[in-house]
């Protein structure tokens, strides 16, 4: 069995066999190596070497991506990719057999809800009337929602006292009562600021809802149903055709960051999920690393740099 001494090698010569002998396109090629960067930085994080991987490993990380809400069409590309490079592997003599034979390729037709391209986001967005007190409100709403991937009761119970800007942080409350600290990006902190500035501190607060974050006019906590409606009226102005709840940017938030380059394991600790199966072991990513993640992937970020 041949050494695999220089991954990034392997990858080029992969390329290379894709395109003159398999014949596929260079854009082609190119997502499929960069699926299998996606497998390569999964087994990393669970201390796995290439030649180590065995089948019930591919079946953990097709887990995952349906764990963080990756659609089935795209899950389907993944598993094809990871499927030809272990031939590819196995062909060169690098892995004696090939793990991947009996991977299922996911069902297409699994419904899950609707993705929002970053297009669609920023439309959403540039429909906010920022002149307007609750403009400034539903700014920071969406930001902090598709910025840390939080569900819709999340949001609404976020408490100011939860909110560490100078860290980057939030602390969430999420199913369960369990607590965990989610990454938050400097536009989000930042249109939080603002609101917390120009809306929140000049509002009569009810009481009980003191340390809420986001409150409505009367100065209580957000409803479910209020945030539904801001996301789906904000929809409707922007064009967008799609079925969209809150849920749709979270799984928008999961889907843009593993496109970007994001950890797979980052993005399922930053949703609050539990480990895929009982037998694995929570692969434990510090908190720099956890928001260095949405700080280089999250398409937000990077386009306010």
């Amino acid at each position: 069995m041949r050494e695999i001494t220089d991954i990034s090698r392997v990858i080029d010569s992969y390329e290379a066999y894709l395109r003159l002998q398999r014949g596929l396109s260079a854009n082609t090629a190119d997502n499929y190596c960069r699926d299998v960067g996606k497998l390569l930085s999964y087994i990393d994080g669970e201390g796995v070497d290439l030649h180590e991987v065995d089948e019930l490993m591919l079946e953990n990380f097709v887990c995952a991506l349906i764990d963080v809400g990756i659609q089935p069409r795209s899950q389907a590309r993944i598993v094809s990719g990871i499927k030809s490079f272990m031939r590819y592997l196995q062909i060169e003599g690098y892995i004696d057999r090939n793990p991947s034979e009996l991977l299922p390729t996911p069902r297409i037709g699994r419904h899950l809800p609707d993705v929002l391209s970053v297009d669609e986001i920023d439309a959403m967005i540039a429909m906010i009337d920022m002149s307007t007190p609750e403009g400034v409100r539903n700014r920071a709403i969406i930001e902090t929602l598709y910025g840390c991937g939080l569900r819709v009761s999340e949001v609404i119970a976020l408490r100011m006292s939860q909110v560490f800007a100078n860290e980057g942080y939030v602390i969430v409350l999420g199913k369960g009562d369990k607590q965990r600290l989610v990454p938050i990006s400097d536009v989000a902190l930042e249109c939080i600021d603002r609101y917390k500035s120009e809306v929140r501190n000049h509002m009569t607060v009810k009481r009980g809802s003191e340390d809420v974050l986001f409150l409505n006019r009367r100065g209580s906590a957000l409803s479910r149903v209020m945030v539904f409606y801001i996301i789906k009226d904000l929809c409707a102005l922007a064009g967008i055709k799609k079925t969209v709840s809150p849920h749709t940017l979270r799984h928008s938030f999961a889907t843009h960051l593993l496109e970007g380059g994001a950890n797979l394991r980052a993005i399922q600790q930053m949703l609050g999920h539990e480990s895929i199966t009982t037998t694995e072991v929570y692969v434990h990513i510090d908190r720099s690393t956890l928001r260095s993640e949405i700080l280089n992937h999250h398409p937000r970020n990077a386009s306010h740099k």
